[in-house]
């Protein structure tokens, strides 16, 4: 029995043995388990493009200016324009503000022009057959088995993105599986070919998942000089006045509001770079896409697309020079596991625990407690691991 196992196996061949057993006990029909299954073949490049994500291997700054560029705003406006209609029906039904939809549609495929050409079945099955993350991949994959045998889709109609991302707003099998919506009233969803199905089946999503209509995503902030960086822990939300004790404005220098809200503190290259409040509204475009870099790229280009004005602070020209590499990231993240700072397996990604475990080492020596890997936290790292070699070899001298 395979309920409750991973199908996951080096050898494909074997691994699609897994896998039909794995269906046949869900009760899939044979063709399913014999006709689809025996089909599937691998995608090698797709284990090299997971290894390879922009949200891995991008500065924030790179990132955004990638996303929320002039084009995207331009086309962006004139979908809103196009489809006026349609966002009028879908605020008023699911209260998506519709900026929001078009970012999503114009980061996920560019509206629609990238919406990938790998086959799904393959791409989700290579996924499925590969370790890292087999369980999440293997149920994506029998989501989709149960989108063919109920002909909600077609197998050939499954082009998609090398993860198996589908269509104009680029829905995981589990999405559509839930949250799909006729839009266009035909008697069929076609989130490929129909950009009301698309838009209105992630209206449906973003609503059910939990937007707050009347909020917004979170805003670029201003902190004061000095600001109490140990007074705020990382990933936790705070009340929004807490914040404005803390001396933290608008961009503007303006108070922020004095709305009753829940706020996390987000700063994507540290002190010297642009600093972000996170409502509980971004927490649901992370449902989308767990990326933080992504989400605030959804936010921003919602902003641009109603005339919101950019980012205040993303050229600081002293965040440009706190680049790291991987390989800089992977080496730190060692160090400050060998100092008793845990950041868990060193990957090279700068992710929660290594945010904690620098900050908590910053504290320790008296740094600007940003949680980032700047060159002053690379600095002190390489004395403090020095100081403790020296200590070492005095007492080995001693003994």
């Amino acid at each position: 029995m395979l309920a409750n196992a991973t199908i996951a196996d080096e050898n494909f061949e074997q691994c699609k043995i897994n896998l039909a057993e794995r269906a046949k006990n869900t009760g899939f029909s044979t063709y399913i388990t014999q006709t689809v299954i025996d089909n599937i073949t691998p995608i090698e490049r797709v284990i090299t493009l997971d290894k390879k994500q922009p949200e891995f291997t991008q500065t924030f700054e790179q990132y955004i200016k990638a996303r929320v560029s002039n084009y995207h705003v331009r086309v962006g406006k004139e979908k809103l324009q196009q489809n006026k209609v349609l966002f009028d029906r879908l605020e008023s039904k699911y209260g998506i503000p519709r900026q929001y939809l078009v970012s999503f549609w114009g980061l996920e495929t560019v509206f629609g022009k990238h919406k990938g050409k790998m086959s799904v079945l393959n791409s989700l099955a290579t996924l499925a057959c590969d370790q890292r993350r087999s369980e999440f991949f293997t149920l994506e994959l029998l989501n989709l088995f149960t989108l063919i045998e109920t002909e909600k889709v077609k197998v050939e109609q499954l082009q998609g993105s090398w993860a198996g991302a589908m269509g104009h707003m680029q829905f995981m099998p589990t999405a559509f599986l839930k949250y799909a919506v006729d839009g266009d009233n035909d008697g069929n969803v076609d989130i490929w070919q129909s950009e009301a199905d698309a838009l209105t089946t992630a209206a449906n999503y973003l609503n059910k998942i939990g937007w707050q209509a009347q909020e917004r995503w979170g805003r670029e902030v201003k902190l004061p000089e000095g600001f109490a960086f140990e007074k705020v822990s990382f990933d936790q939300y705070y009340p929004l006045s807490y914040f404005q004790q803390l001396g933290v404005t608008k961009t503007n220098n303006q108070a922020l509001s004095s709305y009753d809200i829940q706020a996390e503190l987000y700063l994507p290259s540290g002190h010297q770079g642009p600093a972000f409040l996170l409502y509980p509204n971004f927490n649901v475009i992370m449902t989308w896409n767990l990326s933080k870099s992504y989400a605030l790229s959804v936010g921003l280009l919602a902003n641009k697309l109603i005339g919101v004005d950019g980012l205040k602070f993303l050229q600081s020209q002293q965040a440009l020079d706190n680049r790291y590499s991987f390989e800089e990231m992977k080496t730190l993240q060692s160090q400050l596991n060998i100092l008793g700072f845990e950041t868990g397996k060193p990957d090279g990604i700068w992710g929660p625990k290594s945010r904690d475990a620098i900050r908590s080492f910053q504290l320790t020596h008296q740094l600007i407690a940003d949680g980032y890997p700047n060159k002053a936290l690379f600095s002190k790292i390489k004395l403090v691991m020095s100081e403790n070699e020296e200590e070492k070899t005095d007492i080995n001298s001693q003994s």
